[in-house]
Formats: structure tokens, C-alpha cells, sequence
């Protein structure tokens, strides 16, 4: 409840010249990464349009990910958190000084070849027969294999890394997968 409360006590307080966008959103700073994945996966499943994000370091209570949720859907958001035994360590709003989320995304273009980086994992795909070429980054132990099963397979054939890997740096791969592989439908 006390999340609750100061939800409703910093939204009344923020004034200055903040976008209406960012000013509807905020972030759910967790424990750690397997927080931060079940409670994606409760709130996609009831539907609410998330978004997994680095918050910024000097917020990070253990985990290198958060949470980003409308503001105007908090209070049924943190309820069903709640609910499953998964409440945040601490919420925060987007627009507060020095609060911006850092996307977790980087893509770069190549020429013939085109690579999404997703936190700490990386993958590359010939542009032009989308095949995977390279899988990279990470510390875990399933890497290794996650890149033996994807690189030479085309992007729409491979399997998704969340049905092979079982760490952090496969939820990563999952991550730069589906980027990479929105990226290719629109060329």
C-alpha cells in the first residue's frame, strides 16, 4: 500500500515541462532478473502493454532490468503483483530528473549484415538471406549452445531462444531475437 500511496503523491507533485507520454509512465524496480521475468509474463498475460527496460544505475536495487507500466494502470498492475506474490521493491516515475530508463536495445547496420544488442547478449543476421551468423555476449553457461542451435538457420526458421536457453543471457538472446526478427519483416 505504501507504493500505492506515494504513487498518488508524486503524480500530484510533478509539474515542469515534461511530454504527456513520459509523464504516464513509470518504473518497477525489483530483487532480481527472475522477478522481473515473472512479472512481465503475468502482465502480458492480462494484457498490459509493458516494456522491460535498464533502469538507471544509480536506481538498481540487485537487478538490471525493470519494469515500465501507464501510470494509469498502476493500481490494478501493482493489485495483481501483489496478488502473485511479486511486489515491486520500489516504483518511480519516467519523467523525474535523471530517472530515464536506458532501452536496452542497440541496433547496428552493417552493410550486408545487421546486429541487435539486447542487454549483454548480441545477434547478427545477413540482411539480404537472414540467415543467423553470429551469436555473442553473455556470461552464461547456455550460450555456447544457444549460438550452436541458431547461427546458419534463417531468422523465421530458428528456434526462439526462450524455448532453448534457461538464464538470464538466454531472456536477453529473446529479446535481440525478436527485435532482430521485427526488423527483418520490414525490409
Amino acid at each position: 500500500m505504501k507504493i500505492l500511496e506515494s504513487l498518488f503523491r508524486k503524480g500530484k507533485q510533478k509539474k515542469g515541462k515534461v511530454s504527456s507520454k513520459e509523464k504516464d509512465k513509470a518504473l518497477l524496480i525489483f530483487d532480481n532478473t527472475s522477478e522481473v521475468i515473472r512479472a512481465e509474463n503475468i502482465l502480458r498475460e492480462k494484457g498490459y502493454n509493458i516494456k522491460v527496460l535498464g533502469p538507471p544505475a544509480h536506481i538498481r536495487k540487485g537487478c538490471d532490468l525493470a519494469i515500465e507500466i501507464p501510470i494509469v494502470h498502476s493500481m490494478g498492475i501493482l493489485n495483481i503483483l501483489d496478488s502473485h506474490g511479486l511486489p515491486p521493491l520500489e516504483w518511480v516515475l519516467s519523467d523525474e530528473e535523471g530517472l530515464k530508463p536506458v532501452d536496452l536495445f542497440h541496433v547496428k547496420d552493417f552493410g550486408n549484415f545487421l546486429m541487435v544488442r539486447a542487454a549483454n547478449m548480441k545477434i547478427t543476421v545477413h540482411k539480404s538471406s537472414q540467415i543467423i551468423v553470429n551469436i555473442s555476449g553473455g556470461g552464461c553457461p547456455d550460450v555456447p549452445y544457444l549460438a550452436a542451435m541458431l547461427v546458419g538457420k534463417r531468422i523465421n526458421e530458428a528456434k526462439e531462444p526462450r524455448f532453448i536457453g534457461h538464464t538470464l543471457c538466454g531472456y536477453a538472446l529473446q529479446l535481440a531475437y525478436d527485435k532482430i526478427k521485427e526488423l527483418c519483416s520490414q525490409s
